[in-house]
């Protein structure tokens, strides 16, 4: 007979939330383990009803959905947590953005509907800015990548090398003006004169993920398309991926009365775009 730990078990959970938050500045280098034992420290201090598991172990109740790679910035990270106690999401938010550290921002915090919220990111919108590529150059290497069916790149894992198709997974590639630049680091860039590319990207989330640097990769491999330094990467969006338009919703637009809200819309890129499997 398995053991029981003693004691009565765990109050149940009365309600669930989904908190979408930012990775900004330099808290952009802080890996996913980092934001775990941030977020458990401010969930203490903001004094959050925490849901737990049973078991000789107890964990909080948070669930985590596809966060974004080490190093890239993100404006559009999710994940939800269960409480024993109802609270007011509005407050929730403040009290948890004021216990994180500057650069982990909550943005939002709604109650969560009915279904799951994995299942609502199936696409994801990116930006990209390459130091020291000229846009004409930029906009040379998507056309040529646009040209190809399918561009095999390689990703190190901790199991090894592993091949994937770089392309399939691309819905919309292009260069957009620097007027265009919707990121932090992108604005910073335009604003120092630098010379540099600014894409934006969206593409669809599947199994194995490609990530916008198997997408360089790719533009290196068919264009020979080398930043001069580390391209700067920032998430601008996830959420239901129409692949037609090549649009990115919010995917919190139906948990909040009443519903929001239009899709987000990359700007018209200079240099095309194209379907998956076109």
């Amino acid at each position: 007979m398995a053991r029981t730990p003693d004691g009565p078990p765990p109050p149940p959970a009365v309600q669930k939330l989904r908190i979408r938050y930012a990775k900004r500045a330099r808290l952009r280098f802080a890996s996913h383990r980092d934001f775990q034992r941030a977020l458990e420290r401010a969930l203490r201090r903001a004094q959050v009803p925490m849901a737990y598991s049973a078991g000789f172990s107890p964990h909080p109740k948070v669930s985590y959905a596809n966060a974004a790679p080490t190093g890239a910035a993100s404006e559009a990270e999710y994940l939800e947590i269960s409480v024993v106690e109802r609270v007011d999401p509005d407050t929730l938010r403040t009290a948890l953005d004021d216990a994180l550290p500057a650069g982990l921002d909550v943005v939002e915090v709604v109650e969560a509907g009915p279904g799951a919220l994995a299942d609502r990111l199936t696409g994801g919108w990116w930006e990209l800015v390459l130091p020291g590529v000229a846009p004409d150059v930029a906009e040379a290497g998507v056309a040529a990548l646009l040209a190809r069916d399918s561009v095999e790149v390689q990703r190190l894992t901790k199991n090894g090398r592993r091949t994937l198709d770089a392309r399939s997974a691309v819905v919309r590639l292009g260069v957009v003006e620097p007027a265009a630049a919707a990121s932090d680091l992108g604005r910073a860039a335009v604003a120092s004169g630098r010379v540099c590319a600014i894409l934006h990207l969206v593409v669809r989330h599947a199994t194995p993920a490609v990530r916008p640097d198997d997408v360089l990769t790719a533009l290196s491999a068919v264009a020979d398309l080398a930043p001069e330094s580390p391209p700067q990467v920032t998430r601008l969006a996830q959420g239901p991926l129409d692949a037609e338009d090549g649009t990115v919703a919010d995917p919190l637009a139906g948990d909040r009365t009443p519903p929001a809200s239009e899709p987000t819309r990359a700007p018209t890129e200079t240099a095309g775009s194209a379907n998956a499997g076109t």
